[in-house]
């Protein structure tokens, strides 16, 4: 059965968003300010990481981190420069 989980998280003045696709064929969708910039099979509920780049001046360079499973699925955000992971907020669509 497929499951989509909503993730999101407002990182130096932009907006990055998740959406993870559980089921037969899971998948991870990111998007930046609304513009889809990253895409990525999920394979036996292994960690996936997605880069992206932040439109900042200069870009910067930046990953989310997805997990669908086992259980409920997950993701971080994780910038160059940063030494943080920052969890992204599950989301109600």
């Amino acid at each position: 059965m497929r499951r989509r989980h909503h993730f999101h998280i407002d990182y130096r003045g932009h907006s990055v968003s998740a959406t993870v696709e559980t089921g037969l064929r899971p998948v991870v969708e990111v998007l930046v300010d609304g513009k889809e910039t990253g895409y990525a099979a999920i394979r036996a509920d292994r960690p996936v990481t997605v880069p992206i780049e932040l439109p900042t001046d200069p870009p910067t360079p930046a990953t989310v981190r997805a997990t669908a499973g086992p259980g409920v699925p997950r993701c971080l955000l994780i910038a160059e420069g940063d030494p943080d992971q920052h969890v992204m907020a599950s989301r109600l669509y």
